[in-house]
């Protein structure tokens, strides 16, 4: 037995590939209807990320070749990171709130616990090619209710409010994916771009927890909040010679953790030393990028590229949470009605940490 919910519910919906004008606030959206297995959270919050602005411009075609945050439109055929869409779609892949009932096959005894989502929707099978992520191939957080597979919802006991939770899961598990795939260790020197984003603050602070020296790269404005979330040396992104810099500062670092990509690329892997690892999960300066295939082989550097995490990333992270071992970083919040202007203020790229929409 569930608890009692509305036949309708307040979302925001995408209607297609384009501005922010695709973007429809509408107080007649059709809750969702569970499936056996499946729980229906009532949405408290819920982050915002440069994946909704890419899925919304259609950046992850292979048609777009510049920065995020332009105002392109994609092929429907590949707009977003799975590959095509389908309209109209709810955004939002960081829910933060609490069961209000469940499908069958659930135990009713989850109703009413306060949960994190694990935007990752894989296959039984473990084929990563079949995983599906909210917000994207399925309908998101950015709505009064959202469902997803029990096994997503993740129980959480934390003095954090609603809005700090909803600022962890994309960007926080993105960070930790990376880090997790390069093996980072305690004393090693990580480079860590895009430092003032979601991703980069995560980047920073989950560093700091397993031990590693952090060298942030982020705009001169942003140079003291960026050094207040944790990074040990931050460099302005606008300095002439910033390979030649992060070298004389560290003498090489063992990882780059990197969401920028574009034209510093190729200049940055040059200071990875010996044996060393580069990991991405984005590009938001650009997707095309310069590569000296002997950097990558004459100095055995390992590349990874972190989209759909292990399980147990995510589980880690909510245990950090529940720990006090990282801290949340909200930059702004934004009501539910006022997705456009929270898109527009994102793509401006003047915060540090995570925006988020309350519901």
């Amino acid at each position: 037995m569930s608890s009692p919910v509305p036949e309708t519910m307040r979302a925001v919906v995408l209607t297609g590939h384009g501005d922010v004008d695709m973007l429809e606030y509408r107080e007649d959206v059709a809750v969702p209807i569970l499936a056996a297995g499946d729980v229906l959270i009532q949405v408290a919050a819920c982050g915002m990320n440069n994946t909704d602005i890419n899925t919304r411009t259609g950046w992850y075609s292979k048609s777009v070749t510049g920065a995020t945050g332009e105002s392109v439109a994609g092929s429907d055929e590949d707009g977003s990171w799975g590959g095509g869409l389908t309209f109209p779609r709810i955004q939002g892949a960081d829910p933060a709130g609490r069961i209000v009932a469940v499908g069958d096959g659930v135990d009713e005894s989850w109703i009413g616990e306060r949960v994190l989502v694990d935007a990752w929707h894989r296959d039984p099978s473990g084929d990563i090619s079949k995983a599906r992520y909210l917000g994207s191939e399925l309908d998101g957080g950015f709505a009064e209710f959202v469902k997803v597979p029990s096994i997503n919802a993740h129980s959480i006991e934390t003095e954090v409010s609603d809005v700090e939770l909803a600022s962890f899961p994309c960007s926080y598990a993105t960070a930790e994916h990376m880090l997790h795939r390069a093996g980072v260790t305690g004393g090693q020197w990580v480079l860590v771009t895009g430092a003032s984003g979601g991703v980069g603050s995560g980047l920073i602070q989950l560093s700091k927890r397993r031990g590693a020296n952090v060298i942030a790269v982020t705009s001169a404005s942003k140079t003291a909040a960026v050094k207040a979330i944790g990074a040990d040396l931050v460099i302005d992104r606008q300095a002439e010679d910033l390979d030649g810099e992060v070298m004389a500062e560290t003498g090489g670092v063992d990882v780059f953790a990197d969401v920028v990509g574009g034209p510093w690329f190729a200049p940055l892997l040059e200071t990875v030393k010996r044996g060393g690892h580069y990991t991405t999960a984005g590009a938001i300066g650009g997707p095309i990028v310069s590569l000296d295939l002997r950097t990558l082989y004459l100095n055995d550097l390992t590349m990874h590229g972190a989209t759909v995490l292990p399980p147990e990333v995510f589980a880690n992270l909510v245990g950090y949470i529940e720990r006090g071992e990282i801290k949340p970083i909200v930059a702004r919040t934004f009501p539910l009605e006022h997705m456009r202007e929270a898109q527009e203020a994102f793509v401006a790229k003047q915060h540090v940490g995570a925006m988020v929409i309350e519901i």
